[in-house]
């Protein structure tokens, strides 16, 4: 025992050497570390001084992509073809339709409001509007003149199912005080239909005078459900004139021809469905019958649009591709509807992806096409399929509705064609037409 003493003590002070030598050394390079550290503040005091340009700099700096976020808001606001904008709308503005004699654009607003805007010239800082507040509960989904500039028919869509309501002029005697400040009469109900189509929404809604054949020139009405069914209305009586089943699972919209004659409806296949409506010698509408279906597209028709003259049909599908139908055939004697152009959709992704067309509506002379994708304008040759301009940000939001106005709008004493476009953003736009060069 008292040989291994002398070892043990041995090896306590030889592991009391070693650490003293390891934490030396260690303290030695931590003090040289904390001056190499310390050392720029020690030959230069001034240190907060000098970091104030660089907190200058970086105000600058931030100023600067303001500025950049500034420009880049203007220019996303203001493209060459933008002509005015519509505000005061509390909500989405889901629908929107001119007035036959294109003086007056009706919109209708998420917010339970249809505003009637006055449009004497496209180019005023403010434009003056009736507004017609709905009945409680009705979200409007859709906006149409029924005939003439003081009659609005209003689509829609409460708990209970739709309903439509034509708003007309109040026929009462104007006393003084209104002619003197040249208010317009207040618009009342003249008639209104609930649960048109049942709970089901409408989704489109047209409006046009017959004129085709015997017909008496009265101006019909079509609603499109999301459903499977269509209803004609008679403006001015509300009376319903008929009913169309699709029988295709779901309607993506339908519309009237412009002389009254045909309705076509795009639904979830491929194929168009085009009924005729016929009238009896009085000019009443006596009946509709099935006429044709255009066949050609291989996936779902997204959205489509009768010519000026009804003889023509044109139709976008997902499928990437346009096509302008003739159907001024003899489908009574089974002559089928032809095909007389087809074009690729000029609309592409990042990653150079056809994409497919929400929206068309055709300029009244015919000739130029426009397009919408979310909130993407496009114009293009309605006969060639050629791009004539595109707007990427036409709204901030996507594009609900748009139409061309029926005629030339005044802009700085100028006749100007037309196109208004609706929005989820709450605004509405006027667009002018693209220079028609066409290759």
């Amino acid at each position: 025992m008292d040989a291994i003493l002398p070892i043990v003590a041995f090896s306590v002070i030889a592991g009391a050497l070693i650490a003293f030598i390891v934490l030396g050394s260690y303290f030695r390079k931590r003090k040289s570390e904390i001056q190499s550290i310390t050392r720029p503040e020690t030959l230069n005091p001034n240190l907060k001084a000098a970091s104030k340009p660089q907190a200058s700099k970086k105000t600058h700096h931030k100023s600067h992509s303001h500025s950049h976020a500034a420009d880049k808001d203007a220019n996303k606001k203001h493209h060459h073809l933008d002509l005015n904008t519509l505000k005061g709308h509390g909500d989405a503005v889901t629908g929107l339709c001119f007035s036959p004699d294109a003086r007056s654009l009706a919109t209708a607003c998420g917010d339970g409001v249809v505003r009637v805007f006055r449009l004497d010239d496209a180019s005023s800082k403010s434009f003056k509007f009736l507004r017609i507040n709905l009945p409680a509960g009705g979200h409007p989904t859709a906006v149409a003149f029924a005939g003439d500039a003081s009659s609005v028919v209003v689509a829609t869509q409460a708990l209970s199912g739709s309903s439509l309501f034509m708003y007309g002029e109040e026929k009462t005697k104007t006393t003084g005080e209104q002619k003197q400040q040249n208010k317009p009469p207040l618009p009342e109900i003249k008639w209104e239909h609930h649960k048109v189509h049942e709970k089901r929404a409408i989704i489109t809604l047209f409006v046009t005078k017959a004129t085709y054949g015997s017909a008496d020139g009265s101006t019909i009405i079509l609603s499109c459900s999301e459903g499977t069914d269509i209803v004609l209305c008679h403006g001015k009586t509300g009376k319903i004139l008929g009913t169309v089943d699709t029988n295709q699972l779901k309607n993506t919209m339908a519309t009237i021809s412009p002389n009254g004659r045909f309705i076509a409806a795009a639904a979830f296949t491929a194929d168009v469905k085009v009924w005729e409506i016929v009238y009896s010698k009085d000019g009443s509408v006596k009946e509709v019958l099935k006429a044709m279906q255009l066949k050609g597209h291989k996936s779902a028709v997204t959205w489509l649009c009768f010519s000026p003259n009804s003889e023509q049909i044109i139709t976008a599908s997902k499928d990437g591709s346009i096509r302008i139908w003739n159907i001024n055939v003899r489908y009574h004697l089974d002559e089928d509807p032809k095909t007389l152009k087809a074009f690729p959709i000029p609309l592409h992704d990042e990653n150079g992806t056809t994409l497919h067309y929400d929206l068309l509506s055709l300029s009244s002379d015919g000739k130029i096409l426009a397009a919408t994708h979310g909130s993407t304008l496009q114009w293009l040759c309605a006969e060639t399929g050629q791009v004539l301009d595109t707007a990427e940000k036409a709204h901030d939001g996507d594009i609900t509705d748009m139409a061309w106005a029926p005629t030339t709008i005044p802009m700085e004493n100028k006749p100007l064609m037309v196109l208004a476009t609706a929005s989820t953003d709450k605004k509405v736009k006027l667009w002018a037409a693209p220079p028609f060069h066409p290759s």
